[in-house]
This record gives C-alpha cells, sequence and structure tokens, in this order.
C-alpha cells in the first residue's frame, strides 16, 4: 500500500500558517469524502431497495402460482398437472425468495450499514472535531488579543496572571482541539479506504453466496480475489490500529509538557536569549495607522528570508515582502503604552513598521536577528560563524586586553577621501600603538543619553523664552549658517559617549567604540536617539530631526580626533578637547551611527579644520576655493552621486552643499 499522508502533532502547538495551510488540504479532502460518501449512499440504497422488491416480487410470484388452483375456469380439464407443475415453481420460487431474503439482510448488514456508520461516526466526528477546533482557535485569538493589550506601565500583576492564565487555557484548549482533529484527520486517511472496500466486499460475499446456492458458478473464480481483499482490508485494518495507538502516546506525551510553553512570557528576568540568529519566524503585532490619530494592531506571522522581513495571514498559500532588512536599523520603541515594541527604520532615515513581540525573549531575538541581517551576515560563506564572531566582540569588552592596535595590524586609510581628481587626505593618525588602559581608564562609565529628546529640551527652556507671534525666529545659528562656508548634513545615531585618557591616536576611538557596543550588548540596550549632524566650518551640531531644534554643538577647534571604523563603515566616532576651570582639561569620544559612509563624515570635518586654517592666511582660502568647487552663493560643494542615500536633506531646487 502506498504511504498515507500524515498531519504532524508535534506542530499543533505552534499553529504556523504553513500547518494551517496543510490543514487546509485536509479538510479540503474530507469533504470531497463527505460527497462522495452521501452518493455512494444513495447508489447502494437503491440496489438494496431494488432486492427487498425483490424479495416481495418473489413471494408475490409464489403465492400467484399456488392461487392458480383456486381459480375457477369453465373448461378446467387438465389443470391437475398444470397446479403440480405450478405448485413445484412455487417451492422453487420459495427457495428462491428465501435466497434473495438472506441476500437483502446480507446487503443490509455488510454493504448498507457499514458505510452509514462510517458517515454519521467518522464524517460526523471530523465535522465536530473542525468546529470545536475554530471555537478554540477563536478564543485563542480573543485571549492573545486581551494579553497584548496589557499596560507597560502600572500594570495590575492581579489582572497580569489573569490574563496569562486565561491565555494559557486558550492555548491548551486550541491544543488538546488541534490534536484530537489532527488524529481524527489522519485516522481518516485509513477509515476512508476501509469504507470504499469494506461496503463493496460485502455485496460481492453476498451475491456469491446467492449464486453458490442457487448454481455454485461463481464460486472458484471469486474465492482467491474475495481471500485477497478480505486479507487486504484486515491489513488496513491492523496498520489503522497500531497508528492510532502511536498517535495516542504521542498525545499524551504532547499533553505531558511544561505549563511554560503554553503561557506567555513565562520567564521574564533571565530568559535564554540566541544573539547569533540569521533568521527568525513567528507571531508579531503590526501596527496599521487607520486614522490621523487611531491605529489597529493586526497579529500576523513573521519570517526573515535573506535579507527581507515577509509577512503570512493565516491561511494564506505563501508570504509577501514587508520590509527590505539591508542597511535597516532596529531600535526599541515607546509605542501606545505596549510592552516590547520595536521599530524598524530605512537606510534613508525613514521610520519604517513598528511591530510588538509577545514576550521579552521574542523581542530581543528579533532585534538581534534584524540587527545581524541588517549588516548582510547571510551573504558570507558562514553566516552563523560572522554572526557569532560579531556578538562575541561585544563580550570581549569584559575581557582586558594589551592593546586594541592588534586587532587592526594592517592598516587601512579609513581616513583617505577622494574629492574629484585631488586625493585629500584626514591626518592625524598616530603611528604608534598605546595600551588600551593609556587610552581610556578602566571602569569608565559609559553615557547613552547625552542628546536629549527634543520635547524634553524645549520643556526645559520653556520658562525663559516666549514664541515670537511674528514667525521670526530667535535663533543666532540661522545666521551663523549662513555665515559658514561649509554645510553638510548626516542622519546619524546616538550610541554613547566616555572620557578618554589620550587624544593623540585615532585608536582612541577604535577602543570607545569596541567599549560602547560592548556595553550595549551585555546591558541589552537598543534604543537609539536619531539626529541631523550638521558639519559647518565652524561646529558640529546635533539637531533634532522633526523640531529643528539644535539639541548640542562642538566647536570644531575643539574636535581633535575623528575616524570611521575600519570593518563597519557606519560608525564615525570623534574626540572633543576642553579646557575646563582651574587649567584643567578633559577629553571624551563621541560614537555614533550614521545612513551613511562614515569616511564621508570624517572628509567633511576635515574640509572644516582646512578651511578654519586657509581663513588665516587669504591666499590659502583662494587656492583652496580653487581645488574645491563652490555653489553659486560662494560655499563650498561637495559632489555626491548618492546624497538621498546617505540621508541627506536637500530642499527641491536647492544645491548639495557640504
Amino acid at each position: 500500500m502506498p504511504a498515507v499522508d500524515k498531519l504532524l502533532l508535534e506542530e499543533a502547538l505552534q499553529d504556523s500558517p504553513q500547518t494551517r495551510s496543510l490543514l487546509s488540504v485536509f479538510e479540503e479532502d474530507a469533504g470531497t469524502l463527505t460527497e462522495y460518501t452521501n452518493q455512494l449512499l444513495q447508489a447502494m440504497q437503491r440496489v438494496y431497495g431494488a432486492q427487498n422488491e425483490m424479495c416481495l416480487a418473489t413471494q408475490q410470484l409464489s403465492k400467484q402460482l399456488l392461487a392458480y388452483e383456486k381459480q375457477h375456469f369453465a373448461l378446467g380439464k387438465g389443470d391437475e398437472e398444470v397446479i403440480s407443475t405450478l405448485h413445484y415453481f412455487s417451492k422453487v420460487v420459495d427457495e428462491l425468495n428465501i435466497l434473495h431474503s438472506e441476500l437483502a439482510k446480507q446487503l443490509a448488514d455488510t454493504m448498507v450499514l457499514p458505510i452509514i456508520q462510517f458517515r454519521e461516526k467518522d464524517l460526523t466526528e471530523v465535522s465536530t472535531l473542525k468546529d470545536l477546533f475554530g471555537l478554540a482557535s477563536n478564543e485563542h485569538d480573543v485571549s492573545m488579543a486581551k494579553y497584548s493589550r496589557l499596560p507597560k506601565r502600572k500594570e495590575n500583576e492581579k489582572l497580569k496572571s489573569e490574563v496569562a492564565k486565561e491565555v494559557a487555557n486558550a492555548r491548551r484548549k486550541q491544543h488538546l482541539s488541534s490534536l484530537q482533529y489532527y488524529c481524527a484527520l489522519n485516522a481518516l486517511q485509513y477509515r476512508k479506504r476501509v469504507a470504499m472496500m469494506e461496503p463493496m466486499l460485502g455485496y460481492t460475499r453476498g451475491q456469491i453466496n446467492f449464486f453458490k446456492k442457487g448454481a455454485e458458478m461463481f464460486s472458484k473464480r471469486m474465492d482467491s480475489f474475495l481471500s485477497s481483499v478480505s486479507d487486504m482490508v484486515q491489513s488496513i485494518q491492523g496498520e489503522l490500529d497500531a497508528e492510532a495507538e502511536k498517535m495516542r502516546v504521542s498525545q499524551q506525551d504532547l499533553i505531558a509538557v511544561n505549563e511554560s510553553v503554553y503561557t506567555p512570557d513565562s520567564d521574564v528576568t533571565s530568559p535564554a536569549i540566541n544573539r547569533n540568529l540569521i533568521q527568525k519566524a513567528g507571531y508579531l503585532n503590526l501596527r496599521n495607522k487607520t486614522g490621523l490619530v487611531t491605529t489597529t494592531w493586526e497579529r500576523l506571522y513573521f519570517f526573515t528570508q535573506g535579507g527581507n522581513l515577509m509577512c503570512q495571514p493565516r491561511g494564506a498559500v505563501a508570504g509577501g515582502l514587508i520590509q527590505d532588512l539591508d542597511n535597516c536599523s532596529v531600535m526599541a520603541v515607546d509605542c501606545e503604552d505596549r510592552r516590547y515594541c520595536f521599530q524598524i527604520t530605512t537606510p534613508t532615515g525613514k521610520a519604517g513598521i513598528t511591530l510588538q513581540a509577545e514576550s521579552k525573549k521574542e523581542y530581543e531575538e528579533w532585534i538581534c536577528a534584524i540587527n545581524n541581517i541588517s549588516r548582510q551576515i547571510y551573504l558570507t560563506d558562514n553566516p552563523e560563524a560572522a554572526a557569532i564572531k560579531l556578538n562575541q566582540t561585544a563580550l570581549q569588552a569584559v575581557t582586558p586586553i594589551t592593546s586594541f592596535g592588534k586587532k587592526h595590524e594592517v592598516h587601512h586609510p579609513s581616513q583617505n577621501v577622494k574629492n574629484m581628481e585631488n586625493d585629500k587626505i584626514i591626518p592625524n593618525e598616530s603611528a604608534g600603538v598605546q595600551d588600551s588602559t593609556q587610552l581610556i581608564a578602566p571602569g569608565t562609565p559609559i553615557q547613552f543619553d547625552i542628546v536629549l529628546p527634543a520635547t524634553e529640551f524645549l520643556d526645559q527652556n520653556r520658562g525663559g523664552r516666549r514664541a515670537n507671534p511674528f514667525g521670526e525666529s530667535e535663533d543666532s545659528g540661522k545666521d551663523e549658517e549662513e555665515d559658514s562656508l561649509l554645510q553638510q548634513m548626516f542622519v546619524v545615531r546616538f550610541l554613547g559617549s566616555m572620557a578618554v585618557q589620550s587624544d593623540d591616536t585615532s585608536e582612541v576611538i577604535y577602543e570607545a567604540m569596541r567599549q560602547v557596543l560592548a556595553a550595549r550588548a551585555i546591558h541589552n540596550i537598543f534604543r537609539m536617539t536619531e539626529s541631523h549632524l550638521m558639519v559647518t566650518s565652524k561646529n558640529l551640531r546635533l539637531i533634532d530631526p522633526q523640531t529643528q531644534v539644535t539639541r548640542t554643538s562642538f566647536e570644531l577647534t575643539t574636535v581633535t580626533q575623528f575616524a570611521a571604523h575600519q570593518d563597519n563603515r557606519r560608525l564615525i566616532g570623534f574626540v572633543v578637547h576642553l579646557s575646563e576651570a582651574l587649567g584643567e582639561e578633559s577629553m571624551s569620544a563621541y560614537i555614533f551611527e550614521s545612513n551613511t559612509e562614515g569616511e564621508k563624515i570624517c572628509y567633511a570635518i576635515s574640509l572644516g579644520k582646512e578651511i578654519i586654517e586657509a581663513q588665516k592666511d587669504p591666499e590659502a582660502l583662494a587656492q583652496l576655493m580653487k581645488s574645491v568647487p563652490l555653489t553659486s552663493d560662494g560655499k563650498f560643494m561637495l559632489l555626491n552621486d548618492q546624497s538621498e542615500e546617505d540621508g541627506t536633506v536637500h530642499e527641491e531646487g536647492e544645491e548639495s552643499e557640504a
């Protein structure tokens, strides 16, 4: 016999769209079988009715033959022979009537009854379990929606416990109903074969028995065939019994699992998180904007495929593309007082989709997986090893090393940038390599929130400033921008800052990058503040992208070191050297992640420093202005073919200023 298709009971709890899609095939098969069984039963009932009619007809015929002698014929001579002959025929017909009655009874017991039992028992059971499974699935969806709406702050622990218990009960109920439903559908694949052949076996045996007693004509030809059919039925019945026992044992094992598989977010304190994922799949809540201020959340199945985030609604055959993850960034966000929310931002800095995970473990694994995919690790020969290596570099921050320079034995000219036909090299690279403890003191604290959100900045300054009702700006920075010979804007995200002990070499920036990224990975810090970094010939300013408020500013003369990471070119850092009171000096390293290559930011800073030096000597300034193209208003212009991809903001009709 060919192999029988089966639903895997182990996938009942996950309830993935693939399982639902396979389940729909089994349900379609069951529906077709039900329709065919009804038609087959009608045909068999018609045969049984014809056989019953044959019994009544032969019985009536026998009576009519015996009634011949009671007829008063006018010419009755010679009727004795006819009467005796008809009596004999009447006995033959009675014997045949007995055979027909036995055949009708046998057809009723072995042909009609099995197909009726199959329809009323097996097919009705499948239909009932289907309804129960649908109710349990809907109840689970309602409980999950209720659980997803639990507030993040000021939440009632008693309410959370009750809702979590409700989710667990609904999930357990759905799991049990799905197991019963899957078992019934699997068993149906065996029973339908028996149900189709057993009635015909009874019909054929009844006919052969009828003809055996009547003429002994077909028995020798049909015995071997009937024997083989009987053996086949017994074999299928044996397989059904073995499979039923196997499913019963498997069902008991799957039900006897730990309670944590039903309860979402069962281990909040210390979940086992895999940070080396390069692919991920599972259910998430997707935020959809339905109006100006109204939103809805939809629970969908998401999975990654290469560098794409795919979404597959329940019941769909295949998934669709939701977001291209290459060079994207992901960060945790506060959204509608919901827990475990994160947002994916496009390479151009545009806010993408907002998603919500059901547990802390899923929340952090999704963020780590998207981070790994955005760095295009999946394109390497061994993506798993690359992801492990990438995350191990973060953990190395807690292990002292003698020199950060040992990781970069081959010097990369990260600050060499070509501008038109001339090569401009950013200097300040020290040939010597210092010990990491000489660059940054051990135990130096790292600050992750130096950049205040725009709302907090406005709240802090609201008391001392008044809004001008005539729309005139009081920001003196506008005049500074007009006087500046260089203006270039980049989209960046602040990662952290820390005090350093030396600004003689760019190695201090690499060490600061390593420690900041390691601290973020160890302490699970994913939140980042996005800003616009304005590079001018006077200063570096961080601007809020929504309100255009300057968050913080650094004089360009105080920036003593700047460099991009040699492997991850989207990382950029610089050292600010300030003079404090009482003659003391302080040095701090600031680390950012940019949407564009860090080399371009370094080139803009280097150009700004060259302008500052050139402004001291008119001849040098004139020479510099000849070597770099200018805009129509006399400002330095940076030639950039990929300004939009780099996050540079331009108005329609304006030049690309640098």
